[in-house]
């Protein structure tokens, strides 16, 4: 089935302290630490890497530091991680390192690298039921705070890639890696699935911006609370939020956006639709509103 999810992502930050800070408080857990790099990782084991020295091997940034580097691809057996090293290797240069990683380039000049998948544990907390009238879920037992929110899983990235060259870009992941197109909008970008998961988009492709760089990585909890106590966590310990909480409309999910020390943004995500092969790809000629809803205050009907 090939790439089966984000395995990795790497980025290269000026301020290795702010960002311990940062994603400790985000709630991933530290696994590595060093004088210039620093390793998280979800609950699920990938790993979110964040260097002050990176690799001299990586392809050039494609904008100022802080920002994101390359993106780490899990592949589900060996068969078919040498199947898209083959197909990758076509027309650039493939290395592969002392772990089994193998790094190239893509067409915008972002870092991708394909490695084997690790084990993916099953055991989380529970998205909480809830109650309505005709629909009663939870007997005898109240609501209570979730606690420590601890993100799941990194569950796509978004990348602003020029508008020059923008069908060459999703081409690469299309062709080369065997991503499908779920949502298309013409004037925005390409939303893609990657092989081995059901998420509406596990990657966004974004050349609204006509630049290259970092948009945002999404991290997906359990439910709506975590994303609500996630948010108010992370103001709580002095971050700045980037976008109120909301419900996109492609995708569907619940979202709260914050500022990252590591360049762009970092999502806290809930309730994303899930596709299949039927859901075909969807072309929008226009771009949809952003989302379903955002929260509003009385403050805000006033232009307070």
């Amino acid at each position: 089935m090939g790439i089966q999810r984000i395995e990795s992502v790497v980025y290269t930050v000026d301020d290795l302290a702010e960002n311990i800070r940062f994603f400790t408080d985000f709630g991933l857990a530290r696994v590595g630490a060093g004088d210039t790099r620093a390793v998280f990782q979800t609950l699920v084991g990938q790993t979110f890497v964040l260097d002050t020295a990176p690799d001299p091997l990586l392809p050039p940034a494609l904008e100022a530091v802080p920002t994101i580097r390359e993106i780490v691809w899990g592949v589900d057996t060996p068969e078919s991680l040498a199947e898209l090293v083959a197909r990758v290797g076509v027309d650039r240069p493939v290395r592969e390192d002392e772990h089994g990683v193998f790094h190239t380039v893509d067409e915008t000049g972002f870092g991708v690298g394909l490695t084997l998948a690790g084990p993916t544990p099953t055991e989380f907390t529970e998205a909480r039921v809830a109650n309505s009238w005709g629909n009663v879920s939870r007997w005898n037992s109240s609501v209570t705070s979730v606690g420590r929110v601890r993100p799941i899983r990194m569950c796509h990235v978004a990348l602003n890639i020029p508008k020059d060259g923008r069908e060459e870009a999703v081409a690469f992941y299309l062709d080369r890696l065997g991503f499908r197109a779920t949502d298309v909008v013409k004037p925005m970008g390409v939303f893609m699935q990657c092989e081995g998961d059901d998420d509406q988009h596990n990657f966004l492709l974004c050349h609204r911006p006509d630049k290259a760089g970092c948009n945002h990585v999404s991290f997906e909890v359990p439910g709506f609370d975590h994303v609500i106590e996630g948010g108010n966590h992370m103001i709580e310990r002095g971050w700045r939020e980037a976008r109120r909480l909301g419900r996109h409309t492609i995708g569907s999910n619940v979202f709260r956006f914050v500022h990252a020390p590591c360049g762009g943004r970092v999502e806290l995500a809930a309730d994303m639709d899930r596709v299949d092969a039927s859901y075909g790809t969807r072309v929008h000629e226009t771009t949809p509103p952003h989302h379903i809803w955002t929260l509003r205050g009385s403050r805000d009907a006033d232009g307070h």
